[in-house]
């Protein structure tokens, strides 16, 4: 029996065609549906903190000086690093300044912290300042801040005192020191 189920084989594949190719058909599934997850909805308190307590501002009770508003102003910057402003108040204080870069001596540092001196580009100001005090007293204050310093001028600032007498001079000693007697020399020792 054996002999006659090979021989039913052999005869099938021999009497198919050389091209036949099996078709393929890739097996169809159902897409997977999975249920939501289902998590805890969290749930914060509401914070309680309490409202800041500010003090109230203190120049609603004691602006003396409400009325007083910028009647003029002005600011000019320039591209070489110069600038002008100004302004004027209804009160009649006015204030100006302008500044302007300048070559001077200073002391200059490299990218590694050494020191040198040379020359180094700084500003120099000048300015003026006019107000009018509570008491009605009228100031000017005149100022330049460059190379030498702030210098301000004006008639309300202290001015040092001015010595008219001469300093005392130290007296002078005059002695002779004493001098170490000198003594006879000999020499002594190996190989003198």
């Amino acid at each position: 029996m054996k002999v006659f189920v090979i021989a039913a084989v052999l005869a099938v594949a021999a009497a198919a065609p050389s091209s036949y190719k099996p078709e393929y058909k890739a097996p169809s599934y159902p897409a997977p549906s999975y249920p939501a997850p289902k998590y805890p909805t969290a749930s914060y308190p509401a914070p309680a903190y309490p409202a800041p307590a500010y003090p109230a501002p203190a120049y609603n009770k004691d602006n003396k000086y409400a009325d007083i508003t910028i009647t003029s102003q002005s600011d000019e910057r320039n591209l070489d690093g110069s600038s002008q402003w100004s302004y004027a108040q209804s009160d009649y204080t006015t204030r100006e300044e302008s500044q302007v870069q300048k070559k001077m001596q200073g002391v200059t540092y490299d990218s590694y912290g050494k020191e040198s001196y040379g020359e180094v580009l700084g500003n120099t100001n000048k300015g003026s300042s006019y107000w009018v005090s509570p008491e009605g007293q009228k100031f000017t204050l005149t100022w330049t801040a460059d190379d030498a310093g702030f210098q301000p001028k004006g008639d309300h600032l202290p001015v040092a005192p001015v010595h008219e007498y001469e300093l005392p001079v130290a007296p002078v000693h005059e002695y002779e020191l004493p001098v170490a007697p000198a003594l006879p020399y000999s020499r002594t020792g190996p190989g003198y």
